[in-house]
């Protein structure tokens, strides 16, 4: 292509550059459509030697079509479709009723045999931005992303329904209740759906703290939600906020769960803590994390807890917060998930993939089919 010498000529080059984009976004690999207008414009930028005028390509009426066809297809932002290989992340586990191990990442959603590690199943998604994972009364496995929700259904690994009309599409966190409805907590409240019709049933916006960031329903059938200023339990009935905590060390809620005993167990920024669902008290702030910043936790068929901080995973005793080891060799010592007693392993994810747990020695091991390449590289793989 000649050097555009004018104003009427970039015009012209750019409508002839923008046909071709448009051509090529709707042949067979459409999939890369991003990529081409990216570099196109790159393309461009450089043959017309554009510098501050650069922006004002966005505006261009034929590369606009493209990002408003792409859009009324997916219903979902440009951006969150492309593959995010550079972020490793494991955000969720769940284990199903079959006994395999449902994989949620920033690299995609996976199914394994908890057992040997094999990768039974890739599902893929609108969105590779997952951030929690549940399964519902019926063995549907229930998607949350940064683009809304997704169903699958296990028996065919195939979509079934999705939700973009959420108070917002960040979905933050999932949770069932006793009556088989879906929470959906999100930056902007909760939402209660029908699982089967995947219609949204109420919504509660002005929830204390704003943004649900982890959830769990106690024996009772409230529903305890972690926000960014403490502990909200909400009356799954009415969907009604009957008690607000505040004032806990470190004020967010990060990671909640039900203990043994029936008590609630909370992960913050500043430690791991322990409050009455009845009452609503502080029982304490166990000694051994404070100060750590807490993700999540979970506890294991003996009763112990394992809690994943932001300086690795830690193997607990509940009744006196003794610290019984911690793990070794991880992908990362950031800890994002943790699913004790799956197969005959505790599976682990990360920042920067999937690793494991040996019951046997306490090692910590790192699932080569889902770390990132910085990790490989770092132990020779």
């Amino acid at each position: 292509m000649a050097w555009a010498k004018n104003k009427f000529e970039e015009s012209a080059a750019i409508s002839r550059l923008c046909r071709y984009t448009v051509t090529l976004r709707r042949a067979p690999n459409a999939n890369r459509g991003e990529d081409i207008v990216v570099l196109s414009l790159l393309i461009m930028s450089s043959l017309l030697g554009w510098t501050q005028e650069m922006p004002s390509i966005l505006s261009h009426p034929t590369i606009t079509n493209v990002t408003t066809m792409h859009s009324a297809f997916s219903q979902s932002p440009l951006l969150a479709q492309a593959p995010t290989t550079s972020d490793y992340r494991v955000t969720d586990l769940v284990e199903d009723y079959t006994g395999s191990l449902w994989v949620g990442s920033w690299a995609g959603l996976a199914r394994i045999n908890p057992d040997t590690g094999q990768v039974l199943t890739q599902v893929p998604i609108p969105s590779r931005t997952i951030e929690s994972l549940a399964q519902d009364r019926v063995g549907r496995i229930w998607v949350g992303t940064f683009d809304g929700l997704v169903r699958v259904d296990p028996r065919t690994n195939e979509i079934t329904a999705q939700t973009f009309r959420l108070p917002s599409n960040r979905v933050l966190a999932l949770a069932v209740d006793g009556r088989g409805f879906l929470w959906a907590g999100t930056d902007r409240g909760l939402v209660m759906l029908s699982p089967d019709q995947g219609l949204i049933m109420t919504t509660l916006q002005d929830l204390p703290g704003v943004s649900a960031n982890a959830m769990a329903v106690d024996r009772q059938n409230n529903l305890w939600v972690g926000t960014l200023n403490g502990l909200v339990k909400v009356d799954t009935a009415s969907a009604f906020p009957k008690m607000r905590i505040s004032n806990l060390p470190g004020q967010a809620v990060q990671a909640v769960t039900l203990g043994p005993r029936g008590d609630l167990w909370l992960g913050t920024p500043a430690g791991l803590l322990v409050v009455d669902p009845v009452f609503g008290d502080l029982v304490r702030s166990v000694t051994t994390m404070r100060g750590r910043n807490v993700k999540t936790l979970a506890f294991d068929l003996e009763g112990n807890v394992w809690v994943g901080t932001t300086e690795g995973l830690f193997k607990l005793n509940p009744l006196n917060g003794q610290l019984l080891g911690r793990v070794p060799n991880l992908p990362s010592s950031r800890i994002l998930a943790i699913s004790p007693d799956t197969g005959n392993k505790i599976w682990v994810g990360t920042s920067e993939g999937l690793g494991w747990v040996s019951q046997s020695s306490g090692e910590g091991h790192a699932h080569l089919g889902f770390v990132s390449p910085v990790v490989r590289e770092a132990r020779g793989y």
